[in-house]
Order: C-alpha cells, then sequence, then structure tokens
C-alpha cells in the first residue's frame, strides 16, 4: 500500500531534533523523501540548548532507516542567501520539491519591560523573516512541479497574547499573516498554505532547561499569578507529543487535504479558548 506522501519531496526547517525530527520521520515513514535544515548552533538568550550537527546527524540516520533518501545541511534561516542555496542543492539530488514545512523557531520568555532589542531582533528574524525566507525560496520549485503543500509552524500564540513572550507572539502572529498572504499568491499555481498552532510540546523549547534561566521564568510566572490560566489547556494534558504535531503536518501534506488552504490549524489541546 502506497504511502500517503509516496514519492513526493519535502524541505523542513530546524529539522535535528524536536518537532522538525519528528515531521522529518513521520513523512519519510509515509514515503518521501526529506531536505532536513537546522541551525546546529548556539542561539544566545534561549534557556534551552541548541541543536547539534549530531542532532542533524540522526536525524539522516532515522530517516535513512525507513529506507528513504534525504539531504541534510547546517543552515541559518535568517540568511536568505543560505536557504536558497540549501533548497537548489537538495532539489538537485532529489530531482523535485512538493512540501515544504517551515518549522524553526526560537522562543524566549521574560516580561515586556526586560525584553531587549537583541532579543526582540533575534526572535522576529528567526520566526517570521526565517519562515519568509523559506517560502521565497521553496515556492518556484513548488511552481514548476504543478502545485505543492506549504506548512508554517505558528502556535497557540500566534492566536491569542500569551504572556511573556512579546516577541515571540508577534513572530507566530506574523506567521499567520504571512499564510494568508501567501496561500492567496500562490493559490493560482496549485499550491495550498497553511499555519499549525500547537500548544505546549516536550521538545527542548517546550522544556525549561537551563536552570538558572529556568528559575527566573518560574519567579516570574510565581509573580503574576491572574496571567498563568492563559497558559492551561482544556484538556487534562500539560503538553503535547511532537508526533501528535506531525500527524497533522501530514494530513497538510498529503492530498487528504487537497482543498485545504489558508487554515490556522490548531493542535492545542483547547488551549486558545481560554
Amino acid at each position: 500500500m502506497a504511502g500517503r506522501v509516496e514519492g513526493k519531496v519535502a524541505f523542513i526547517t530546524g529539522a535535528a531534533r524536536g518537532q522538525g525530527r519528528s515531521h522529518a520521520v513521520r513523512l519519510a515513514q509515509e514515503g518521501a523523501d526529506i531536505i532536513a535544515v537546522d541551525l546546529c548552533d548556539t542561539i544566545p538568550n534561549v534557556a534551552y540548548p541548541s541543536a547539534t550537527p549530531e542532532d542533524l546527524a540522526e536525524t539522516v540516520r532515522q530517516v535513512e532507516a525507513l529506507d528513504r533518501r534525504i539531504v541534510s545541511a547546517q543552515v541559518d534561516v535568517r540568511d536568505g542567501a543560505a536557504v536558497k542555496k540549501a533548497v537548489e542543492e537538495g532539489v538537485a539530488q532529489l530531482g523535485k520539491l512538493d512540501i515544504v514545512v517551515a518549522n524553526a523557531g526560537i522562543c524566549v520568555m521574560t516580561t515586556w519591560d526586560e525584553t531587549s532589542e537583541e532579543v526582540w531582533d533575534q526572535t522576529i528574524d528567526t520566526n517570521l523573516k526565517g519562515v519568509w525566507n523559506t517560502v521565497r525560496h521553496t515556492a518556484p520549485h513548488l511552481v514548476e512541479a504543478g502545485g505543492g503543500s506549504i506548512i508554517m509552524t505558528s502556535s497557540a500564540a500566534g492566536l491569542k497574547g500569551l504572556p511573556f513572550l512579546t516577541a515571540y507572539v508577534a513572530s507566530k502572529h506574523g506567521v499567520v499573516g504571512l499564510m494568508r498572504a501567501f496561500a492567496t499568491e500562490l493559490s493560482e499555481h496549485g499550491i495550498r498554505v497553511n499555519s499549525i498552532h500547537p500548544t505546549g510540546v516536550d521538545t527542548p523549547m517546550g522544556q525549561l532547561g537551563d536552570p538558572e534561566k529556568a528559575t527566573k521564568i518560574q519567579e516570574i510566572m510565581a509573580a503574576h499569578p491572574r496571567l498563568m490560566p492563559m497558559m492551561s489547556n482544556l484538556l487534562p494534558i500539560q503538553m503535547t507529543e511532537p508526533i501528535d504535531i506531525s500527524n497533522a503536518v501530514l494530513f497538510l501534506a498529503s492530498d487528504e487535504s487537497r482543498y485545504v488552504t489558508s487554515l490556522a490549524m490548531t493542535v492545542d489541546a483547547g488551549n486558545t479558548q481560554y
């Protein structure tokens, strides 16, 4: 029986671990070949450790274990030229492009008045400009292929104003704007564009990471108890698993969603209903 994305090629950013690796493996399980990119380098200010080249190599190993082809590269999505090079080299090796998952992102939790210009610029450049770079350099290949699916990772914070995440909330709301704008313009080429909105996910980003920074985050939360219910989910879980998001990505990547476009799809355990 053919897989749900059999014979397709997917470009995935932030693919070294977490959601990105999960997306790569899930799409490979259903027959896709993968172009996997990740920064694999230290990012200042974040409270969790950055992905490593070894993490990206493990993604490659897991995809190859499924007997699928994979091309990988260390790429900073903030660098448009680097993204373009990775896309072109991946397509040259795998022959085409059908699916794009703009997943790379960072998150720095701090109060509005302690959000530095550096944190703002890092977050907007990675989470918003990075998605723009990804789409503008992959979309021409989807046009050439006669259609395809673009999936952008936003967040519950792309639909509501979660506290202590000013830059993150702004960037993830911006992803929704990009999604709707690209969905409109690319529709005439048979390209569908949608966004995914997870609640907390059990990945390094979803955990508190460095003990010193985690303590500060806990202090912020304790100082603002009225705002904490906004972090809660309707369903009785604290966090989802990466596979929960990957299954939604698979649906949007597959022909099962062939008439689904410009959709902000929540996988948030009801978080955005608060």
